[in-house]
């Protein structure tokens, strides 16, 4: 790779796995920050993740094409969240995404994702690829780090879902029932699940009780009330494997090592649930509302935080590292630590203890 001996490096940017809220606001910040940190840097967009390495699909960056995108959803480089270059249709791919990097002499990369983005991008570094890490995923559970941009604005979604079902289930005297994103971590069903009143939070993390919430809806029934549930996606029924898609269960994905799509629990919660109530049980899944849509103001500035950072640690040359917030500091952390890795809610979290405080019931 070029050695970045002057101050006006060539610096890639992609956005790899899911999309979601704030991904234009780091590129935005990363762009402008760079130039303003590296007078005369060069900075290239990569489009659709990594897929762009291996399809060579990239466009430059200037002030002008990342003017008014701070609010806007999604990502205006795309994203593809299966497209791992070391093993893409049956090939590893990445010898070639290295000889187009050097091809068009990019000194370091900017890869914005999750923890499978993360993986990826520590094996680049591996093979000679300058890189900095910036995390991204509503899930909310990358290691070393206190806050995702994107949690909050999916936090926000799921809030908001449950004050208009709240209004229906008081209406009908109904138990409704609401499925969250999040893989096999509980934070969006948790905090979103605080944030809206819910009258039970289910997450992956703690064992479950069907009969338990059985007998707390027949309670509110009994006094004429309502049960709002907010269940994450990544729950385990009786000790089973997560509910998949129903597309997945029944055809396995083309790539062996993609994560399985979860999705459905609610449903099947609902059904086993009606045979126990007498009233109506009804669910509603949010999908990928929850990844859509205008960044809320707190992740507009987060996003913004870790993209000027990002820029900082490129034209200080500290690579090998992910942006990260730490007790309301941006820092960063050894890409090492984190690529590959999650981090489930902790049985002691203070966001638990506020949900036993307050009434709610958990598992």
């Amino acid at each position: 790779m070029p050695a970045m001996a002057n101050a006006a490096p060539h610096v890639a940017i992609l956005t790899g796995g899911g999309d979601c809220p704030g991904l234009n606001a780091v590129i935005r910040a990363v762009t402008l920050a760079l130039m303003r940190e590296c007078p005369g840097a060069r900075i290239t967009g990569v489009e659709r993740g990594f897929h762009g390495l291996v399809a060579r699909r990239v466009r430059p960056l200037a002030e002008a094409d990342v003017a008014g995108i701070l609010a806007e959803g999604g990502t205006i480089l795309g994203t593809h969240n299966r497209c791992d270059p070391f093993a893409w249709e049956g090939a590893d791919r990445s010898a070639a995404a290295m000889a187009f990097v050097r091809e068009l002499g990019i000194d370091a990369l900017v890869a914005i994702g999750g923890d499978g983005t993360m993986q990826i991008a520590g094996r680049f570094e591996t093979l000679g690829l300058s890189v900095v890490g910036v995390p991204k995923t509503i899930d909310n559970d990358l290691p070393a780090t206190d806050r995702c941009f994107g949690f909050d604005s999916a936090v926000a979604v799921v809030a908001e879902s449950l004050d208009r079902l709240a209004t229906t289930a008081r209406s009908h005297g109904r138990v409704m029932i609401l499925e969250t994103m999040g893989r096999h971590a509980g934070w969006i069903a948790l905090e979103g699940g605080l944030a809206g009143g819910a009258d039970a939070i289910l997450i992956p993390e703690l064992p479950f009780s069907l009969q338990a919430l059985a007998a707390r809806a027949q309670e509110r029934e009994r006094a004429g009330s309502s049960l709002l549930v907010c269940i994450a996606e990544g729950v385990a029924l009786d000790g089973a494997e997560p509910v998949r898609q129903a597309h997945e269960a029944a055809a396995p994905a083309a790539d062996p090592s993609a994560q399985p799509r979860l999705g459905g629990v609610g449903q099947v919660l609902q059904q086993r649930l009606q045979p126990l109530v007498g009233c109506e049980v009804r669910s509603t899944l949010l999908g990928h509302v929850q990844r859509g849509g205008t960044p809320t103001a707190y992740d507009r500035v987060l996003a913004t935080r870790y993209g000027v950072h990002a820029a900082e640690l490129v034209a200080a040359r500290r690579f090998g590292r992910m942006v990260a917030l730490q007790n309301e500091h941006v820092t960063s952390v050894p890409l090492a630590e984190v690529a590959g890795r999650s981090r489930p809610v902790p049985p002691d979290h203070e966001l638990l203890r506020a949900a036993r405080g307050t009434g709610v019931l958990l598992g």
